[in-house]
């Protein structure tokens, strides 16, 4: 914790939260979830397939592609004993896209279950015409780098997670993966592999949902934010400030950056993920430097406009021959925190005494219990299969 942060206690956004209301599955048609609409203190309620009534024209949508991998990977030993390796992000190579693609083995940081009984042998996973093997290499806190390698040859580390792996749903559904869960747990708009969460605020939208929001002048826009583990981690500290969040791993286009400095005043999140991304660019620009701290925004005077921040930042990357923003953020939204990018952000309804609701705080001024309050009074469902939510943002 820095010194100037004053105390936030996440005991104040706390709610109950029956186990009935989180959505264990998600609707049989992804657009008909149910919508709420918050705007300066005021609650109403739609369904997702009109949200773009709520969308001024000319407005700019900017959502997370990222895809869920199937990151869970199951090894018996021949004593019979089982071992599970959840694979969080690449180490060698460091590059996701890289590491997946690679054919020669590649080492990541994993939790690891059952790991008392993983000494220094290789362990094995045989799936189809393949053996993967994985050898523990090195203590890393609470997880471990793991060394993967596979028989056979040009086959991808991308293929032998989809032929062997497991898709990682979220611990809270307290249920097995299911078939339906590759599709219906994916967004439709997926397509850089490298998350073990999906941004669920995307599952809102259909092919349908996206031509009317074009129609409608609605531009839209893409960046990648591969979603980490830590998304699930709840925040255990009397004080929020006390509690480390999680580094995850973005990817902002040259074209995507200078998209969204046109149309500032206008931008729209599509999820939490998007939001931290967005966010954060203001940041590296300010600094030139792709990289932002958890308590970055508050520590220091930041007092560029954001067109200035995001010309910074693409100024820079011409000097530096990026086409691509490569980029951590460890940022964290909070009570307190000005936003310099995003107008509207829809979301679902997170869990209580998590860094997600906080965020939701910061955005609509602390107003957080109206909104929850109605969601849960109006029988929405919650969490990451549940309904959703435009916000504007309460200045």
């Amino acid at each position: 914790m820095t010194n100037n942060q004053s105390p936030i206690y996440i005991a104040d956004y706390n709610y109950p939260l029956p186990d009935e209301r989180i959505a264990k599955y998600p609707l049989p048609e992804r657009d008909h979830s149910k919508l709420l609409v918050y705007r300066d203190g005021h609650v109403s309620e739609d369904h997702f397939y009109n949200v773009g009534d709520y969308i001024a024209p000319h407005s700019l949508l900017v959502y997370n592609n990222t895809r869920v991998i199937q990151a869970r990977l199951e090894f018996h030993k021949p004593t019979g004993a089982r071992i599970e390796v959840f694979c969080l992000e690449p180490l060698a190579p460091h590059d996701y896209q890289l590491s997946l693609g690679s054919t020669t083995g590649c080492t990541w940081k994993c939790m690891v279950g059952n790991v008392k009984k993983w000494h220094d042998e290789a362990i094995e996973l045989k799936a189809g015409n393949f053996t993967l093997r994985a050898y523990k290499e090195q203590t890393l806190g609470n997880t471990f780098a793991v060394r993967f390698e596979w028989s056979e040859e040009n086959v991808s580390f991308a293929e032998i997670l989809d032929a062997a792996g497991e898709l990682p749903i979220p611990p809270y559904l307290n249920r097995k993966t299911e078939e339906s869960d590759l599709r219906t747990y994916q967004t439709v708009y997926s397509r850089i592999k490298g998350s073990v969460a999906a941004p669920t605020a995307g599952l809102h939208f259909t092919d349908r949902v996206l031509d009317d929001l074009r129609q409608r002048g609605i531009e839209t826009e893409e960046v990648t934010l591969h979603v980490g583990a830590g998304t699930f981690l709840p925040v255990k500290t009397a004080d929020a400030n006390e509690h480390t969040m999680h580094t995850e791993i973005i990817a902002v286009p040259r074209e995507a950056i200078e998209h969204i400095k046109a149309n500032l005043g206008h931008i729209v999140a599509v999820g939490t993920t998007s939001m931290r991304t967005l966010e954060s660019l203001y940041f590296m620009g300010c600094k030139k430097a792709a990289s932002v701290a958890q308590f970055e925004p508050y520590d220091k005077p930041y007092t560029l406009t954001t067109e200035k921040a995001l010309q910074s930042l693409l100024d820079w990357m011409d000097e530096t021959n990026q086409t691509t923003l490569h980029g951590e953020t460890q940022i964290m939204i909070k009570p307190g925190y000005t936003f310099h990018v995003v107008d509207q952000l829809i979301t679902n309804f997170h869990q209580p005494q998590s860094t997600l609701l906080l965020l939701v705080s910061a955005f609509v001024g602390g107003d957080w219990h109206t909104i929850y309050d109605y969601a849960l009074s109006h029988d929405f469902r919650f969490l990451s299969y549940g309904d959703s939510s435009i916000l504007n943002l309460r200045k």
